[in-house]
C-alpha cells in the first residue's frame, strides 16, 4: 500500500472519530452564551465556565461564555439581540422577547422571589417605616430586587431615596454597613451568601413569586442547537457532577420553559412604567 492511501486512510478515520467524539455532528459551531450579571464577573465565570464546557462536551456545541460589567449594558446587548443565548432575569425575558423574539428554553422550577432586607437588629418593620430613607438596588431592571420590587413600593405609596448598587453582594454589603436603611434582593442570590452574612440581614418584605431566570434564545440559533441545549441543561440533574455544576448557577431543578405559560404573565403585573434603560 503506497504512503500517499496510508495517510488518506488515516485522515479518513480521524474524521470519522472526531463526527463519533461530536454528538449531532455541531463541530465548528460557535455560540456567545451571556450571562446576566448578578454577581462580579470572578464569581461568575468560576460558576458558569464548567456548565458552559460540559454542554459544549456532550453537544459537541461550542459556547463562548461572554458577562457583561453591569447589567444594564447586558440589557443593551440583549435588545440588540447580540447574545445567541442568554442567562435572563424573568422581566429581560418580556423585553427580549418584544425586542428580537428572544425564546425560553429552560428555568428553575423554584419561583424566583424579591425580597427586600434590613439590618436585623434595625428598627424598620414595615414598608412605611421606610418613608423618607435610602433603599439600595442592584439595577433598575433586576426584576424580583428591583423593577417588581419598586412597582409594589409605589403601590404602597413608599417614598424612598434610590441608590444603585451594580451587584446583589454590594446591596447586602451597604445595608450592613449603615449605607442604606434596605436592599432589594431576590431569594436565590441571599441564599447564596456566607451564613455569617445572612445573619446579620432580615427579610422585612417579599413580592409575590414568579417564573425564575430562564436561559433563551435567539431565533437566529437553529432550533436543532436550541433542543440540543435545553437537552443537555436537563441531562444535568440525572447525575451528582451535572446537578452540583446546576446548584452553582441556581439552576438545581431545571425544566422546559414557555413564553405564554411562564413569562406571559409578567406583562401583567404593570411594571413597564419603571423601566429604566441606561443610554449609550
Amino acid at each position: 500500500m503506497s504512503l500517499i492511501r496510508i495517510k488518506s486512510l488515516v485522515l479518513l478515520v480521524s474524521l470519522l472519530l472526531s463526527q463519533v467524539a461530536l454528538p449531532g455532528a455541531f463541530a465548528a459551531e460557535t455560540y456567545t452564551f451571556s450571562v446576566v450579571p448578578q454577581f462580579n464577573a470572578v464569581q461568575l465565570h468560576t460558576e458558569w465556565l464548567p456548565v458552559i464546557n460540559r454542554i459544549t462536551q456532550e453537544t459537541g456545541i461550542t459556547l463562548e461564555l461572554v458577562v457583561a460589567p453591569t447589567i444594564p449594558k447586558f440589557e443593551r446587548t440583549l435588545l440588540k439581540g447580540e447574545p445567541d443565548f442568554a442567562f435572563a432575569n424573568p422581566y429581560h425575558a418580556v423585553m427580549a422577547k418584544r425586542a428580537q423574539n428572544y425564546i425560553p428554553l429552560v428555568r428553575d422550577t423554584k419561583p424566583l422571589t424579591g425580597i427586600l432586607l434590613v439590618k436585623r437588629d434595625s428598627p424598620f418593620h414595615s414598608l412605611q417605616d421606610l418613608n423618607g430613607k435610602e433603599i439600595g438596588f442592584p439595577a433598575p431592571n433586576a426584576f424580583g430586587a428591583s423593577l417588581y420590587m419598586r412597582a409594589l413600593l409605589a403601590e404602597n405609596k413608599v417614598n424612598y431615596q434610590s441608590q444603585v448598587l451594580n451587584t446583589h453582594g454590594n446591596v447586602f454589603r451597604n445595608i450592613l454597613n449603615g449605607s442604606i436603611a434596605a436592599g432589594g434582593g431576590v431569594n436565590n442570590t441571599f441564599n447564596d451568601e456566607k451564613p455569617e452574612m445572612r445573619e446579620q440581614l432580615r427579610i422585612l418584605y417579599q413580592t409575590p413569586g414568579v417564573a425564575s431566570h430562564p436561559v433563551i434564545a435567539h431565533p437566529r440559533v437553529p432550533e436543532r442547537v436550541h433542543k440540543a441545549v435545553l437537552n443537555a441543561f436537563l441531562a444535568m440533574q440525572k447525575d451528582a457532577p451535572g446537578l452540583a455544576l446546576l446548584k452553582e448557577i441556581r439552576l438545581p431543578q431545571p425544566v422546559a420553559a414557555t413564553y405564554s405559560s411562564d413569562y406571559l404573565p409578567l406583562e401583567k403585573l404593570n411594571v413597564e412604567k419603571f423601566v429604566i434603560l441606561e443610554k449609550e
